[in-house]
């Protein structure tokens, strides 16, 4: 009516203030503002080899001079202090400064597998008879040397705190396959049989959604209890009961939405729908009854055991069959700067029997060719020793100039090895493969083009792989 001052909608507010904010060129404001409204994927897809990814990551970091980096000649030069010429211009931890620097090689003897003669240790027999299915990276190097900084670094593509994880990222370029489950699902082993010295936790960021809508972050699944939080409804409410509550309340989201058009109440509201129809799935993906004897047999004893590895790589295979986009298992146990042979075995025990009947079973079912296995640590270790200094008896301080890990599936040459350290497992030679490196790879066999998936936030296109320049490890795919 004439005369009559018009209220503007919450929404016609911000749209306004943002018009105001990018006519004025202030690109922080903007980008602040931005990110209350829905964002879209900007990714570039291509043609992809792979639709899932299992990450099998070894918090702690595994010794590669004990594990894959056979270095036989190590054997004649126990005690000798480590040359300069190798160890110069390195950083090393508190623990290792002022300290002499003493060889230790591995007590572990080496044995060749598969066709081509793959060098692996002896304390991963299961895993040496896939060795025809395993690409091994020996070239991995990172900037980080503590724990947290590093494993951050593995899972978002940063040491700082705040950014989205790898399965954030996926589940916002490619989106969900499975609408019953989540887009990713985390996985952490509730013991290790390697001991319990040293063991770091774990943090919620490291499967975070950063600055993406929280929709895409992970989803971790409890050992006890119900897999999920609050999964069950409370005693008195029904199916029914549960969804005319969640009914009423998206209505009510829904006009909120109209009002403010903050994107994290339409994710609220997805998630809610998810939530009711995950009171059906997750019970059903997490119920082993109809597995059979030789499908559990792959692998190993403790598969029976809630919470261990060897389940959750079980889990891991049933989430990969109903289309979970991305599953990342963590085991802890790895860091080891004292008595490393006694609890390496331990760690060994958990992941070798697990990890290689994962392959077989993924392959048997015809699903290793679309789902990529990594496994990988957030650093290396040392050849110099820790703590007390005998054949049998060492540790080893960490090292992220170079360490080892292995790809399997999903477009993965098998049987081969990349990346050459030298003769002490200490520096990178040929090949190189930095952290970005591995997550473009992965990025790509996905069919995403590292450089396309971005994110807009505090004035930058935000990526998986940051700013600085990341490649492609063409030579190791098929």
């Amino acid at each position: 009516m004439k005369g009559e001052t018009m209220v503007p909608s919450a929404l016609d507010q911000l749209l306004t203030r943002r018009q105001l904010l990018q006519v004025s060129r202030m690109g922080l404001g903007a980008a602040a503002l931005g990110a209350l409204l829905p964002q879209n994927a900007k990714a570039q897809t291509k043609p992809a080899r792979a639709k899932h990814v299992i990450f099998l990551f070894m918090a702690g970091a595994p010794s590669q001079v004990d594990l894959f980096d056979y270095k036989p000649d190590l054997d004649k030069q126990f005690k000798q202090p480590l040359p300069e010429s190798i160890s110069k211009g390195q950083r090393v931890t508190a623990m290792t400064r002022g300290k002499e620097q003493l060889v230790v090689p591995t007590m572990f003897k080496f044995n060749q597998a598969g066709e081509n003669g793959l060098w692996v240790s002896e304390l991963l027999p299961h895993l040496a008879k896939q060795a025809d299915r395993l690409c091994m990276i020996k070239s991995f190097n990172t900037n980080a040397i503590n724990h947290d900084p590093a494993k951050t670094f593995m899972c978002t593509g940063s040491e700082l705190p705040g950014k989205a994880s790898m399965g954030a990222w996926l589940s916002y370029g490619l989106g969900a396959i499975n609408r019953d489950l989540p887009d990713f699902i985390v996985l952490n082993s509730a013991f290790w049989t390697g001991g319990t010295r040293n063991v770091q936790g774990l943090y919620s960021r490291l499967w975070g959604s950063g600055f993406l809508p929280s929709k895409h972050q992970g989803v971790k699944f409890q050992t006890n209890g119900d897999p999920v939080l609050f999964l069950s409804n409370p005693q008195g409410v029904d199916t029914t009961v549960r969804r005319r509550m969640l009914d009423i309340t998206g209505d009510l989201n829904r006009k909120h939405l109209e009002e403010i058009g903050d994107a994290e109440i339409a994710t609220t509201i997805a998630q809610q729908e998810m939530a009711f129809r995950m009171q059906s799935s997750v019970p059903e993906l997490t119920n082993l009854s109809g597995e059979t004897q030789e499908a559990m047999d792959l692998y190993g004893p403790e598969v029976h055991k809630n919470g261990s590895f060897a389940r959750n790589c079980l889990l891991a295979r049933r989430m990969v069959e109903r289309g979970v986009r991305f599953i990342q298992l963590f085991h802890r146990g790895w860091d080891h700067h004292s008595i490393l042979p006694k609890q390496l075995r331990g760690q060994a025990y958990d992941v070798d029997q697990a990890s290689a009947g994962l392959i077989q079973d993924l392959a048997a079912r015809g699903l290793l060719e679309d789902t990529l296995i990594v496994f990988a640590g957030e650093f290396g270790r040392t050849v110099y020793g820790q703590g007390k200094l005998a054949r049998d008896d060492y540790g080893r301080d960490h090292h992220p100039r170079c360490f080892s890990g292995w790809l399997a599936g999903g477009g993965i040459q098998g049987g081969m090895s990349y990346g050459v350290t030298d003769d002490f497992s200490y520096n990178v030679v040929d090949q190189p493969v930095a952290v970005r490196d591995l997550h473009a790879t992965l990025l790509h066999q996905l069919g995403v083009d590292h450089d396309q998936l971005i994110f807009p936030f505090q004035g930058l296109d935000q990526k998986l792989t940051g700013v600085e320049p990341a490649r492609v490890i063409h030579e190791i795919l098929s």
